[in-house]
């Protein structure tokens, strides 16, 4: 099975691959994608230690002894996981895509 696998890697054209259209488009949906993600990532991380140096808005309780402080810092544990498990999710349509760009690739490559 390995052997099947590098004898497809050296039919694959992968310069015709990275200027085809459908390449293209698979890294479009993924800079779509990626870059509010990852933005929106920054600003919510960076948020915290911006208001706690910088304000003391977050000093106030927000239940009990517990300050807001300590409720955005947990927030983010939450934040990192519903992330990650939006991005393992679609990262799995991203690899079908790019599985389907190789399998075409490979069928015009055996055509000639």
């Amino acid at each position: 099975m390995l052997a099947e696998k590098k004898s497809e890697d050296k039919n694959i054209n992968y310069s015709k691959i990275a200027s085809s259209a459908s390449f293209k488009q698979l890294l479009q949906e993924k800079k779509k994608f990626l870059l509010p993600m990852c933005i929106f990532f920054f600003v919510f991380y960076f948020t915290l230690p911006i208001m706690t140096s910088y304000s003391t808005i977050l000093n106030t309780s927000a239940f009990g002894d517990i300050s807001w402080a300590w409720v955005f810092a947990f927030s983010q544990f939450i934040m990192t996981w519903v992330l990650c498990s939006l991005y393992s999710k679609r990262a799995v349509a991203f690899d079908k895509q790019a599985d389907e760009i190789i399998r075409q690739s490979l069928k015009e490559a055996d055509r000639k």
